[in-house]
């Protein structure tokens, strides 16, 4: 077993990140024409692309859906960068589902929402432990945030279980290549030198040259966060995003993708429509500034996100507004290419390069 696992035959359909979200995974696979057991009487097979969990108001309820339904065999799934954390013991911006250390930070944001229970350890921990990082067959590939070869060929030499050791090893590693370049000791510096703390977003910092490089080395460095987290650069401004300031910048990688096997991806936060990403908490570059979201994208028009921001559902709630009407939960069918949204709706997408459609597998 690796860590880079094969799809399994028939049609499929990719699900988005769903963040804790459990009313909206419900009704999408409803629409999708799944039970309540996750069958489908056409056989076909439900996909995940990670992040479960974190913000949503049920991230326990999605992840005992998902579980449940991947252990059913109707199911599989990859680990996003959420999980990740989750197994790390990594606390960030919304999880305070489970880590204790993040209720007082999360509540003003994201209550009400379910905490794990006493049993969440012993019963979801061992499932997240065992997923894998990137799906794929010969039509198609199937990761968190980015399919880059050399990266998935360090992840294929992986075995799943031992996920978290291997990120904390890795990131070690990360760490004593920056200290051989001396990040470290400049990072401290421009803590000490920066009175507030990162995850402040009210104080918009200077740029911290440190940090880029400290940033830029850990994903670079470590294959499982590229897969997981994308492909970054060092940035020229500071920008908030995700709960903390940032001063390196996502790549759109799908540009210099140039293989034909379709890659569908999720992570990063499309829109149906067209709004501020400021209130997502998005204070980066938009990749998809210029892209219609029902189209593929990259240089050969054969990747596809299909997070469509269902995760940004508690702002719309805590402004007072329907969290449906702008933040959506997506699915991608797979051969057909149509995308199907959690309110039922179902579009075509556009501009696939590759041609004719790929026969089933």
């Amino acid at each position: 077993m690796s860590l880079v696992q094969a799809l399994p035959a028939g049609p499929l359909d990719v699900i988005g990140d769903v963040h804790g979200e459990r009313q909206a995974l419900e009704s999408l696979v409803r629409h999708l024409g799944y039970d309540d057991h996750g069958g489908h009487p056409a056989g076909r097979t439900l996909v995940f692309v990670g992040d479960f969990c974190d913000r949503g108001p049920d991230s326990p309820g999605v992840l005992a859906l998902v579980r449940r339904w991947v252990e059913n065999g109707h199911a599989c799934a990859v680990l996003g960068n959420h999980e990740i954390n989750l197994l790390r013991e990594d606390a960030k911006d919304g999880s305070g589902w489970y880590f204790d250390e993040r209720i007082e930070a999360d509540n003003p944001k994201y209550a009400p929402y379910v905490r794990a229970d006493q049993a969440f350890d012993d019963e979801m921990l061992p499932f997240l432990r065992q997923l894998p990082l990137a799906l794929e067959r010969p039509d198609l590939r199937i990761v968190h945030a980015a399919w880059i070869d050399d990266k998935i060929n360090q992840a294929r030499a992986l075995r799943p279980g031992h996920v978290a050791q291997d990120y904390d090893r890795l990131e070690q590693e990360a760490y004593l290549h920056a200290k051989a370049l001396g990040i470290p000791a400049r990072l401290k510096a421009e803590n000490q030198a920066w009175p507030y703390h990162l995850e402040d977003g009210a104080h918009c910092p200077p740029f911290m040259p440190a940090h880029a490089d400290s940033e830029l080395n850990k994903s670079q460095y470590n294959p499982l966060k590229v897969l997981s987290c994308g492909v970054e650069r060092r940035g020229s401004e500071p920008f908030y995003a995700g709960g903390k300031w940032r001063f390196v910048e996502r790549v759109a990688w799908w540009d210099a993708y140039t293989d034909n096997t379709p890659v569908i991806v999720g992570h990063y936060w499309r829109r149906i429509h067209e709004l501020d990403r400021s209130v997502l908490g998005k204070g980066d570059q938009d990749l998809f500034a210029d892209i219609n979201p029902h189209a593929w994208h990259g240089l050969r028009g054969n990747v596809f996100c299909v997070d469509f921001s269902v995760g940004a559902r508690w702002t719309a709630r805590l402004a007072g507004q329907p969290p449906e009407q702008d933040f959506k939960l997506a699915a991608l069918r797979w051969p057909e290419r149509v995308l199907m949204l959690d309110d039922g709706s179902a579009a075509p997408t556009t501009h696939f390069l590759q041609a004719p459609a790929p026969a089933l597998v």
